[in-house]
């Protein structure tokens, strides 16, 4: 007489082995795509940050199509290396915040990593940050529904936070309070003023006008928590 509780049923075997060849097959495009997103990425920093999906293609010894199949078309690859490269912007900067004590301190380390991982190739950062039709640094979550979920929006969401606390420690608010309504919006806003200090500082010439980068680092630093006038009053002979 057969065990009911050994046997299983074919339908069921079936099924297993089914099963096992999708996981497969999964496994097999999860780990391609990771391919052609560092081969993307290469290409993109020898070549340039408009080059074309048959230029990328072609320095990644593979064929166009073979890229449309994965992300769709260019603005999907310039998402999945987005996604890709965010992970490292994210770990470096807010690591550089968190580590840190004083919030001038902290906000030096985070412009500083910020500036580092750029300027390692500036190909790539123009690349993921370029589009069209949103700015995705200061608006992620209108930047549509592949980048709704995921890295970068993250990324934002925990540095606009984390700006509103150091902020809120240094006006000495308590936890749970508000600053004014033109206060609050100084979180985000911030974002973007650092963006255009650092994308004006990587596509500057390499001439002796171009600050170093500890020094546009701590300028940055001293614009958000003090403004100009601070820092023109050190400056005065």
């Amino acid at each position: 007489m057969k065990n009911p509780t050994t046997e299983v049923p074919m339908a069921q075997q079936g099924d297993t082995g089914t099963d096992r060849r999708s996981a497969r097959w999964d496994a097999h495009r999860t780990a391609r795509r990771i391919e052609l997103i560092k081969l993307a990425r290469r290409a993109i920093h020898e070549l340039g940050p408009n080059a074309s999906m048959e230029d990328i293609a072609a320095h990644a010894n593979t064929s166009k199509p073979v890229f449309y199949r994965y992300f769709g078309d260019k603005d999907g690859l310039r998402h999945a290396v987005g996604e890709f490269v965010i992970q490292r912007f994210r770990a470096g900067v807010i690591a550089a915040g968190r580590k840190s004590n004083g919030n001038g301190e902290a906000l030096h380390a985070m412009m500083l990593a910020y500036l580092q991982m750029a300027s390692n190739s500036p190909n790539i950062y123009f690349f993921v940050t370029a589009s069209p039709s949103v700015d995705v640094l200061t608006d992620p979550a209108g930047a549509g529904g592949r980048m709704r979920e995921g890295a970068l929006n993250d990324f934002f969401d925990e540095l606009t936070s984390m700006m509103r606390e150091r902020m809120h420690a240094y006006m000495g608010i308590a936890p749970g309070q508000l600053a004014s309504p033109a206060l609050e919006l100084w979180p985000r806003a911030s974002i973007g003023m650092v963006r255009a200090a650092g994308e004006l500082w990587l596509r500057a010439p390499e001439t002796k006008e171009r600050p170093g980068i500890e020094e546009l680092a701590q300028s940055i630093a001293d614009w958000l928590t003090h403004g100009v006038a601070h820092q023109a009053q050190a400056e005065r002979p």
